[in-house]
């Protein structure tokens, strides 16, 4: 499906949060910066842990395995794509965009879909699985148009 004019463009990753509106149509995209926010490099993930990993007693027996450790830079990624997840809501609440499309990274997007609102998911028209948030617009809105030209029905 074309992406509507006024159409609400989210490319995020674990990094960059970007807000797109589409001021063309459906037969010509012209992609808008509404916002762009992106995060500081947390410190390394040495610097974050405190403790050796866990370890956990067997219930038969003498032995003891260890726990995997916590990906703490994973777990900023990941409340990061969750907070454009937040933004989505309110902005969906407040009625403003009837149409959505996603583009992000595979992890990124598993982690959005699953935040994502009953609101905002119902005017989700397109996601697209790819990292572009490093991109120029030209090369995003070409995505967008190769994206939902192959969805469209071929002619019988």
């Amino acid at each position: 499906m074309p992406i509507p004019n006024r159409a609400l463009v989210l490319v995020v990753d674990g990094r960059k949060m970007l807000f797109f509106r589409n001021e063309g149509d459906t037969n010509q995209i012209d992609l808008r910066t509404e916002a762009h926010e992106e995060r500081d490099d947390a410190a390394h993930d040495g610097d974050l842990k405190t403790d050796a990993p866990g370890t956990s007693h067997s219930s038969v027996g003498p032995g003891r395995s260890s726990m995997e450790e916590t990906d703490f830079k994973q777990q900023d990624e990941d409340n990061w794509v969750k907070e454009a997840a937040e933004k989505l809501r309110l902005r969906a609440l407040r009625g403003d965009f009837e149409h959505l499309c996603i583009v992000a990274p595979p992890k990124a997007l598993g982690v959005l879909r699953k935040a994502l609102h009953k609101e905002v998911e119902k005017r989700v028209v397109c996601t697209i699985n790819k990292e572009m948030s490093g991109r120029p617009i030209p090369d995003i809105e070409a995505l967008i148009v190769e994206h939902t030209k192959a969805e469209e029905p071929a002619d019988v």
